[in-house]
């Protein structure tokens, strides 16, 4: 039976006209704040992309020099351009655990809110390829011509959308301004995507780590959740300005510190290290379209966990069955191998670590929820 509180609960405080009367279930972990965390990431990428955009050029002679002066000559350009390069690495650091969270708790059971998150992971990555192609360096304009050839692997329309997005037959300055406008205009319809994700989410309710529903023990979400957030958002600044501060360049591709150059191909071309799993499993399929298939469907898998979950409404977490908490790490350990292997140069051995690991990622996609129906049937 699900279980929720009166406003005339005595500590349910009015406070500047407003009732926090949100049920939340009490047994509710630190993986649960993720989910704040990713706010305050949206908005420090928001704020500081805002003030970035004031002094960027998107030009092909000037784009480059153009995040040089941010870094040498605005006042506090060097802290604003680390801020927004280092935040985006947080911000999908937030977003995996965000993620692994919901598939070891079993909240993927939520149709609704699981499937707003994955279009919005789609749409953050989205803006996350374009903003990596805006300093044009040279892993940002050999990552553009690599990663924007794929769509010719679409049949019959595949090449005129290239050229659309290319705005002519090659990476050149009409597909830098058209990324630099989706880059600025995207992190809005996501703030869109991430209001709608709440309120389906406040509708569904949140899960809790034994998965059950309707649980009697329940905390109204301030002042019990909305101070552990703080104390969150006070860890999560204090990261990323000591990686700001100290080690600026830690996640970024030194290639990428060079001009672009279209006559010079770098001797390994590969994305920023929060696409690498995606990247490896592209790499995997020695066909172009099976390749691009299995790209897309890398994340797009994430939508068959629920599809394929039956008659588990109110059943309990997946993570109190022992072999699904073994599926689930041998999982992470695939991503990071994959993850890895994105980084290697395509030859053996890693050709064919690649492969093995990227047939078992979809396996586990296919196998793990099935696993989870099959145990909450014969309890």
């Amino acid at each position: 039976m699900k279980i929720s509180f009166r406003k005339s609960d005595s500590f349910l405080k009015p406070i500047s006209g407003v009732v926090y009367d949100l049920p939340v279930s009490v047994n509710l972990s630190v993986w649960w704040n993720f989910g704040s965390l990713l706010g305050l990431c949206l908005g420090v990428q928001l704020v500081s992309g805002i003030f970035l955009a004031m002094h960027y050029s998107p030009g092909l002679d000037v784009a480059f020099s153009s995040v040089i002066h941010i870094v040498r000559d605005v006042n506090g350009g060097w802290l604003l351009r680390s801020i927004h390069a280092n935040g985006a690495s947080f911000f999908f650091i937030c977003v995996y655990f965000h993620v692994g969270r919901g598939i070891y708790y079993g909240s993927y059971q939520m149709v609704h809110v699981w499937g707003s998150g994955v279009v919005m992971l789609f749409v953050l990555m989205g803006i996350a390829f374009m903003g990596y192609v805006l300093p044009w360096g040279q892993m940002s304009y050999w990552g553009a011509t690599v990663i924007t050839n794929m769509v010719t692997a679409i049949p019959y329309i595949g090449k005129d959308i290239l050229h659309w997005l290319w705005g002519g037959y090659t990476v050149s300055n009409p597909t830098l301004v058209r990324f630099y406008v989706f880059h600025f205009l995207l992190p809005f319809i996501l703030v869109v995507l991430v209001m709608v994700h709440i309120v389906v989410l406040h509708d569904a309710g949140s899960n809790n780590p034994l998965g059950l529903e309707g649980m009697g023990d329940k905390v109204p979400f301030h002042i019990y959740y909305s101070m552990k957030d703080v104390f969150g958002f006070s860890v999560m600044v204090g990261a990323l300005l000591f990686v700001c501060l100290l080690s600026p360049d830690i996640f970024l591709e030194s290639e990428n510190f060079n001009p672009a150059n279209p006559l010079v191909t770098p001797v390994h071309i590969q994305p920023e290290w929060y696409f690498l799993f995606a990247y490896a499993i592209l790499r995997s399929i020695p066909n172009k379209g099976g390749g691009v298939l299995a790209l897309v469907l890398s994340v797009a898998g994430l939508l068959l966990l629920p599809l394929l979950t039956s008659n588990c409404s109110g059943c309990l977490s997946s993570s109190m069955n022992p072999l699904n908490q073994i599926m689930f790490w041998g999982f992470v350990g695939v991503f990071l191998i994959l993850t890895w292997i994105g980084m290697c140069p395509v030859e053996s051995p890693f050709t064919m670590i690649g492969q093995i690991s990227t047939f078992l990622y979809f396996l586990f996609l296919i196998v793990y929820p099935i696993s989870v129906s099959s145990k909450v049937g014969g309890m």
